[in-house]
């Protein structure tokens, strides 16, 4: 019984640790969120680059990521790949 809670516990660590990364999160992305909202629920991008009130931000890696542009602090749209 023991062993079998630790493998449980082991696997709900393991599905916490993707930072909000996940196809459940991508589905809550809404063009006009804040992105106070979006840093709420993926955590801080992993990069960021911009000029003029535009810029775009990433989080993950090159196989599995969430791509946002904001214009301002307002999401204007998004993409993904690699997410489960």
């Amino acid at each position: 019984m023991s062993l079998r809670f630790a493998l449980l516990s082991f696997c709900l660590l393991l599905a916490a640790c993707d930072g909000g990364l996940n196809q459940e999160n991508y589905s809550r992305l809404k063009p006009g969120m804040l992105r106070s909202e979006v840093e709420q629920m993926l955590g801080k991008p992993a990069e960021c680059s911009g000029a003029l009130g535009f810029s775009s931000c990433t989080w993950g890696d090159q196989r599995t990521f969430i791509s946002i542009q904001f214009g301002g602090d307002k999401v204007l749209m998004f993409s993904g790949q690699g997410l489960r």
